[in-house]
């Protein structure tokens, strides 16, 4: 019984080991490459912790299993008995303090430009793209109209709070421009909801009474998925949406669509031969 739990934790390093090394070809990875640059940096950040906290899981278990198989395969040896080594316990006390104290200051960076609204992009602060509102179940999207420049800080805050007639609406199918970052407002309309797009790295809660900002970047062209990270209720599941990010051209293209449509009343113009019968 003893070499079985020596080889048991022998087991797990190689499992781990095999398991990451197999993981990309076999998709249990990420959702395919980050397709924003933030993203980028958070995936940078993801294997940096993943090395570290893989070294430090093979170490332990190796030392476990090392002592259990020596005791195992060597019983004739004495027992070595011991009040413990003062240095020792400094060293592993300060050791992993000073890896966890680098984690935390090394992805300050990250998670303010992520999270922080002066780090934001300027070209997104001043020109929010959209309001979106989750809602059970559907994410009901609010643009301002295609000529809507805003004025700063102020005039966004009066576009947040009253609605224009210019503003153009949709439901559970956000357009964005790639190759160049956008702000959104996330707001929610009944429980608490959460934003999330796989592909960008974009997840943030949606909170009652709270509007809340956040910022991406398309890299390329592609429908993305959107969808609630949030349980939050018996329809969660089919809370999805899409996330369609399109060249500048076209997705001003895609405004005036909306524009014409949202604003179209059904009336057509009658021809001469219609008049005439």
């Amino acid at each position: 019984m003893k070499k079985f739990w020596g080889w048991f934790f022998m087991f797990w390093p190689v499992l781990a080991i095999v398991s990451c090394w197999i993981a990309p070809d076999r998709n249990w990875w990420f959702p395919g490459p980050a397709m924003s640059p933030l993203g980028e940096r958070i995936d940078d950040l993801f294997y940096l912790l993943l090395i570290i906290v893989t070294a430090v899981f093979i170490g332990t278990q190796v030392a476990m299993g090392y002592v259990l198989l020596r005791s195992a395969y060597r019983e004739s040896d004495k027992a070595w008995y011991s009040h413990g080594s003062h240095k020792l316990e400094v060293i592993w006390t300060i050791v992993p303090s000073g890896i966890l104290l680098f984690m935390a200051l090394y992805q300050l960076d990250v998670w303010a430009e992520f999270r922080v609204t002066s780090s934001f992009p300027e070209q997104a602060r001043t020109q929010p793209l959209a309001e979106v509102t989750a809602r059970q179940f559907e994410w009901r999207i609010r643009y301002p109209g295609p000529d809507r420049k805003f004025r700063g800080p102020d005039d966004i805050d009066r576009w947040l709070r009253q609605p224009e007639a210019t503003d153009l609406y949709t439901v559970n199918d956000l357009h964005i421009p790639t190759g160049r970052p956008v702000m959104f407002f996330l707001r929610t309309q009944d429980v608490q909801h959460a934003f999330f797009c796989p592909e960008l790295r974009v997840k943030q809660d949606a909170v009652p009474g709270l509007v809340i900002p956040i910022w991406t970047e398309a890299l390329q062209r592609g429908n993305y998925s959107l969808l609630c990270a949030e349980l939050c209720g018996w329809g969660h599941y089919k809370m999805k949406a899409r996330l369609a990010a399109q060249p500048e051209a076209e997705f001003q293209e895609y405004l005036k669509q909306l524009q014409a449509t949202q604003n179209d009343d059904g009336y057509v113009q009658p021809t001469e031969s219609s008049e005439q019968e």
